[in-house]
């Protein structure tokens, strides 16, 4: 009988596109997938450190396994991704029940890792050097409808909240061939979109010799693969934003008109204190420039309330920047402070929890009614939507859908269109999504 896994997946994009990379090597090695950790004899969790809430859920679900292992001693458990990496010395001695610690720089060695540890072996690998990715690697896709593309992995900037420079390295790009070739292979077998992934997405190329190779060229190859799909990419950094990258999205018909540009301040003294290589007055010319260059463009952000030494007038900074710009939708999050980062070393500085809280309310209110604005825009208008799943809502059988812009469309539909590009016609918005209409 063949011994079964599960995943738990903790995290970004990238962190569900490394557990797709982990399923397909379990899938190499003989493994099943299980879709409940009760019936695994492999149990992982993808970690993800951008704040603590996440690193401590991710340790309270090791702990539940902990605890079924006093009762099955061959259960094997494993953690890996970012918080594996931050804590990597100090794991074994706190949870003892771990067989597998593996950080983000060796994921392809994983194979070898699980015989060792099926051998009895416990594994602890956290490596700075980035181990090769094989020429030919299964993947176990998620989404029925789309792929993620992982183009670039880690960052440079090394902003003085982040975590990411620590635990995923130093940017890295993949060779373009292998890129091409992965989106050739996801559309060959049926997926409708592609969206590649990054830490910094437009900073792809940057460290390779070949200036050629950069996120808009890329694009513009990737628009030459036959098929009907749409191309997508995320994350942004402001100023890595350039004018041919703008240019290849509005000549690219595959590529949607979307662009997700984290601000996390509208004050410009505390995007210096972030060690963001911009000021408020640079990301309104770069935003806007992206708004004129489309006749219909989606624009979100990012944004964090309460950054140490932040005062309550640089916060309406940040409260008057998303109004100004009218942004599409903002991911918002209270101040985390992290380890070895340079803001989490600010503790004379660090703001009360009551005063954070209620700065991220106003923040959450201010996003809700930005977002809401943006979508009564749509009101009325005929929009091609890729479906990508079917549920049931209040008894009726109703497709989810998005725009070319990201927008959520729900839709009554007796039939499964899952997969398929429609026309519908928006009849009702509200803030985190919008009803439609099917025109035949």
């Amino acid at each position: 009988m063949s011994k079964k896994f599960y995943i738990e997946t903790m995290g970004c994009q990238m962190n569900k596109s490394d557990t797709e990379r982990l399923e397909g090597m379990l899938f190499d090695l003989g493994y099943e997938k299980s879709e409940d950790p009760k019936y695994a004899d492999f149990l992982l969790v993808s970690t993800c450190a951008i704040r603590q809430t996440s690193v401590d859920k991710a340790y309270s679900q090791l702990g539940v396994w902990g605890k079924r292992k006093k009762n099955n001693p061959e259960l094997k458990i494993g953690i890996c991704g970012c918080a594996a990496e931050l804590d990597k010395d100090s794991l074994f001695k706190k949870m003892p029940y771990i067989d597998l610690i593996f950080g983000t720089h060796n994921i392809f060695k994983f194979p070898e890792f699980i015989k060792r540890v099926e051998n009895g072996e416990k594994v602890c690998e956290i490596t700075s050097v980035p181990y090769p990715e094989p020429e030919q690697l299964k993947l176990n896709r998620q989404n029925t409808v789309g792929a993620w593309i992982p183009i670039i992995e880690g960052c440079n900037n090394f902003c003085t909240y982040c975590v990411v420079p620590y635990t995923r390295g130093r940017e890295r790009s993949r060779l373009p061939q292998l890129i091409l070739n992965e989106a050739e292979s996801a559309i060959a077998s049926g997926k409708k979109e592609i969206t590649l992934l990054g830490q910094n997405v437009d900073s792809y190329g940057k460290d390779f010799q070949n200036k050629n190779i950069t996120l808009a060229n890329l694009l513009r190859e990737l628009n030459k693969i036959d098929g009907k799909f749409r191309i997508r990419f995320v994350t942004s950094y402001p100023t890595d934003i350039t004018d041919d990258l703008i240019d290849a999205v509005a000549q690219c018909d595959k590529v949607c008109e979307y662009f997700h540009i984290p601000m996390q301040s509208g004050n410009s003294r505390i995007l210096k204190e972030m060690n963001r290589r911009y000021d408020r007055e640079q990301y309104f010319k770069i935003f806007n420039r992206i708004r004129n260059s489309f006749e219909e463009v989606e624009i979100t952000s990012d944004f964090i309330a309460g950054f140490p030494g932040e005062t309550e007038e640089e916060f309406q900074d940040t409260l008057s920047a998303i109004e100004e710009l009218k942004i599409d939708y903002s991911n918002t999050a209270i101040y985390s402070p992290r380890p070895f980062t340079k803001a989490g070393r600010m503790t004379e500085l660090f703001i009360a929890d009551e005063i954070k809280e209620e700065r991220f309310k106003r923040l959450h209110e201010i996003n809700c009614k930005m977002t809401l604005e943006s979508n009564k825009k749509l009101e009325g208008k005929v929009y091609e939507v890729l479906c990508e799943s079917q549920k049931i809502k209040k008894g009726k059988l109703m497709m989810n859908a998005r725009t070319r812009t990201g927008k959520l469309i729900h839709f009554p539909s007796e039939r499964n269109l899952t997969g398929e590009f429609v026309n519908v016609k928006i009849t009702k918005a509200q803030t985190w999504c919008l009803y439609a209409e099917l025109i035949c």
